[in-house]
């Protein structure tokens, strides 16, 4: 582990986690261990926090390391307010298996015909649509147009489910994250990704 808002990619303690992605931790005095990635695929410094809590900074190569953890720095009371607003609104992390069956038959009623309304509405299509109990991601979609959701979808507002739901039909169009795939999204979300996004992470699956 790293010095305490010290950061090094040339220790025993890094761990290159690909050609163009240097990963370490650094232990901040209030947010406890923060995960550091400099990444060639960063378009900026970015903090996400994570359901479980965990701080995750990322900068781009040519971005010094003092400059991206004077903006941790910056962020603190803004990444404790989130904690908070995470441990408020997260949803149970274990389910019965009762509870688990209730929320996939509401998912099997609910998603399929959502989509399809949201696909009609967007005109975009999908090839096949199946309902999991995915903890991993809310949703998912392959190169063949084949979207698969999280039964915990049913766990979100409304709004959310939609956003998620809209975010898997523009990957049909777009298959990864580029600006084009952003772009999309935010056209069909009444230019609210990122407000959604943000909104979204705010919620454990």
């Amino acid at each position: 582990m790293c010095r305490p808002l010290r950061l090094s990619f040339c220790s025993r303690s890094c761990g290159r986690e690909s050609r163009n992605t240097l990963k370490t931790t650094i232990v901040h005095p209030t947010l406890g261990t923060v995960t550091v990635s400099q990444t060639a695929r960063a378009r900026r410094i970015s903090i996400a926090v994570k359901p479980s809590g965990e701080v995750r900074l990322s900068f781009p190569v040519g971005v010094s390391a003092k400059r991206a953890v004077a903006f941790l720095e910056s962020r603190v009371e803004w990444i404790i307010a989130t904690r908070q607003k995470v441990e408020a609104r997260g949803v149970p992390c274990q389910y019965t298996e009762q509870q688990r069956e209730a929320l996939r038959q509401q998912a099997k009623a609910w998603l399929p015909p959502r989509a399809d309304e949201l696909a009609a509405q967007t005109g975009l299509g999908f090839r096949s649509i199946t309902i999991r109990a995915t903890r991993s991601k809310w949703g998912s979609c392959n190169a063949k147009g084949d979207i698969s959701l999280s039964l915990y979808l049913m766990t979100l507002p409304v709004h959310l489910r939609d956003y998620v739901i809209i975010h898997e039909l523009c990957h049909t169009v777009h298959h990864d994250h580029s600006k084009r795939f952003h772009d999309l999204v935010n056209s069909l979300v009444g230019g609210r990704e990122k407000e959604l996004q943000k909104e979204l992470r705010q919620y454990r699956i």
